[in-house]
């Protein structure tokens, strides 16, 4: 495993959509009650389902704590009818399950036929969750068991606060990576310098506040996503007594007056929001934004919801190749994310693009 002094970009590295074909999802397995207080236990169907889906087109691979967790998964596999050969478990012990942030940013250089990861920083949102210390070496583990060389950038960041159309755009939220609990050192030029170099993307755009309930301090994974290279859904409020109508109308204007690289305007489907989904007197960050795209599945949280169908509807109609797969989320977004904040995908093995 080496260590790279120049920057991804510099090297010819970019991030890759998320549609582009994988060699695997990587999961950290649930193990942290606090995360979902009183009610871990009824997150495990719905996990396994979402595994089991992925399955039919790509390798999963979970980091677990220790030999007993490995165990317990692997019994799990089987009560749940997975094909465990689709399955690899790997001992590198976390604090939590949210993937999608503390684990390796893997990038590729098409050109040269190389694959490598990049090791930000993770700081459990802003110091909110501590101790976070297990899941900020998670990058460096998987780099070393796959061999693949490291970018250390050492500022914080989380791949749930970004997201790319994979020709050269990325689009974040100000609420989120201007927000002084992650860099308070930099300002908004400097992150763009770390985004375009260590993503190795051309153009930072920028949406304003994140849903209501959103720990992460507006995560552009809960809000907007793209689904082509110039297409993006993005959740949208109708109640204007609603606390998140104004802040997403104001992100989807922000939207409208876009231009891409290629001068194109975006393309903007707009996706309901479930009704405010209450427990314990606080309010959960439920998105259909939230999905993951796998590659034969899309997997979409649901959330008991009279907008379930029509969500799943509308994405359906912008993956016409994959199945998209609604799966209940009513107790995983407790834990306040779901199947895109959990996982984290990993390009294909360069020696089959074709």
């Amino acid at each position: 495993m080496a260590t790279l002094h120049q920057t991804p970009k510099q090297l010819g590295y970019h991030f890759p959509a998320e549609w582009e074909k994988h060699e695997a999802t990587w999961l950290s397995f649930p193990h942290k009650e606090a995360s979902w207080p009183g009610k871990i236990h009824t997150i495990f169907p719905t996990y396994f389902q979402f595994i089991k889906a992925l399955t039919t087109g790509e390798n999963v691979c979970i980091n677990a704590v220790d030999e007993n967790m490995k165990n317990e998964i692997s019994q799990k596999l089987i009560d749940y009818e997975i094909d465990n050969s689709k399955v690899k478990i790997f001992i590198h012990p976390t604090n939590d399950a949210w993937c999608r942030d503390h684990g390796p940013a893997f990038l590729v250089n098409k050109e040269e036929s190389k694959k490598a990861i990049v090791k930000w920083n993770y700081n459990a949102w802003g110091e909110k969750y501590p101790p976070h210390d297990l899941d900020n070496q998670i990058p460096i583990h998987i780099a070393q068991k796959l061999n693949l060389p490291i970018f250390y950038p050492n500022i914080v960041m989380e791949g749930g606060a970004v997201e790319f159309n994979g020709k050269g755009t990325l689009l974040t939220t100000s609420a989120c990576l201007l927000n002084p609990n992650r860099n308070p050192h930099l300002n908004q030029g400097q992150i763009e310098q770390y985004l375009s170099d260590y993503y190795g993307v051309e153009q930072i755009l920028w949406l304003g506040d994140g849903i209501v309930g959103d720990d992460t301090d507006g995560h552009i994974d809960d809000l907007t996503r793209f689904v082509n290279e110039d297409t993006v859904v993005t959740v949208v409020e109708t109640d204007k007594n609603d606390e998140n109508y104004t802040p997403l109308q104001e992100n989807l204007e922000t939207l409208k007056k876009i231009r891409l690289l290629n001068d194109k305007q975006l393309n903007i489907i707009e996706l309901p929001m479930p009704a405010p989904l209450i427990y314990q007197d606080q309010r959960l960050p439920a998105s259909y934004a939230n999905f993951y795209i796998g590659n034969e599945v899309v997997c979409v949280p649901t959330f008991r919801d009279k907008n379930d169908d029509k969500a799943l509807e509308i994405l359906q109609s912008c993956f016409p190749e994959r199945k998209v797969i609604g799966l209940d989320c009513t107790d995983v977004v407790w834990g306040l994310g779901t199947f895109h904040c959990l996982s984290q995908q990993e390009p294909l093995s360069i020696l089959d693009w074709v």
